[in-house]
């Protein structure tokens, strides 16, 4: 089957929403190549496998393309897009240039040539995220994530996704539970879980997201502690939607890896969803946003316990008092 490839060239600061425009017009999948430089020094500490080759993206800088099936009107496809990242500008998000291009490509150029560079990758001191087509014999003590992320997904190799599991590592206590909103592939759910969490309710508004993250719970056998809905924090606060939820409000542990802009907009409903003394571990957030939801957290009633950093992505634990 021959796709469309769109192909944005923009900064890593606005990587997730232009991925999510990508899908949101109709993308098949969507893939992100950033900056590599396998001449920097690395944190392999903990084992971590850097098998992705050197490019020749400049620091800073992405290049994202999306796959859309023939047939569908592709000049109204960019026009879409265009305008969409346009908007970013009023929220203080820099798309750079944002040169858009476009080609034809056969779906064995796409869907399965990335998995040759995604391996397992020790994340932090007890979590390993495995694909799930590698083999991988973990060491004593060390939890394993399969994971199977689509084309749209996370694999965790994200600094803003390491950062939440190695942060949830330090919270997460046997028998909590836990909410996790903007879910994507489930890896924070499953991660959670790894970590000792009864229950959680895995959240997102995307149904692609939905699909994905419940064939990854079920590839980990935790259909019986992760309870993946299609809605966002306020309707489940509200008791809305046809699913009746597992976990039992308030939840002591409240995980969001999503945009800054995201996470501004539902901070008070994180607090009303958290148990005094509750943590919540926002992450997500690029570096010049780091003061807006840092001051938001604190406004909502929120006490600051740390701020965790990865490159230019911010994470904070916040804990409500």
């Amino acid at each position: 089957m021959i796709w469309k490839e769109i192909t944005i060239h923009t900064t890593e600061e606005a990587v997730e929403m232009v991925s999510n425009f990508l899908h949101e017009a109709g993308a098949g999948g969507v893939t992100i190549e950033e900056h590599v430089d396998n001449d920097k020094p690395r944190d392999t500490s903990l084992g971590q496998w850097f098998e992705i080759p050197p490019n020749d993206i400049p620091e800073g800088e992405a290049k994202i393309s999306g796959y859309f099936p023939e047939g569908l009107n592709i000049d109204e496809v960019i026009a879409e897009v265009r305008a969409r990242i346009e908007e970013l500008k009023s929220y203080e998000i820099d798309p750079g240039d944002a040169v858009i291009t476009v080609r034809d490509v056969s779906e064995d150029d796409w869907a399965n040539n990335w998995k040759q560079y995604f391996k397992p990758l020790r994340v932090s001191e007890k979590l390993t995220i495995k694909p799930t087509w590698e083999d991988y014999t973990p060491e004593p003590g060390e939890e394993i994530i399969e994971l199977d992320p689509g084309m749209a997904f996370g694999t965790g190799t994200h600094p803003t996704t390491s950062l939440c599991l190695r942060t949830l590592e330090s919270i997460v206590q046997d028998g909590d539970e836990v909410i996790d909103v903007g879910t994507g592939s489930g890896i924070l759910a499953i991660g959670a879980c790894r970590l000792g969490a009864s229950k959680v309710l895995a959240l997102d508004l995307d149904p692609v997201a939905v699909s994905s993250a419940t064939e990854n719970t079920r590839l980990n056998r935790l259909e019986n502690q992760i309870q993946v809905v299609e809605s966002d924090l306020l309707s489940v606060l509200k008791g809305e939607g046809s699913a009746e939820v597992k976990v039992k409000l308030p939840v002591r542990v409240v995980v969001a890896n999503i945009l800054a802009e995201i996470i501004l907009l539902f901070i008070e409903d994180v607090y009303q969803a958290l148990a005094s003394g509750g943590y919540y571990i926002a992450s997500g957030i690029y570096k010049n946003k780091e003061q807006a939801v840092q001051e938001a957290l604190i406004a909502a009633g929120f006490e600051l316990e740390r701020t965790a950093r990865d490159e230019d992505w911010v994470a904070f634990v916040a804990r409500k008092r």
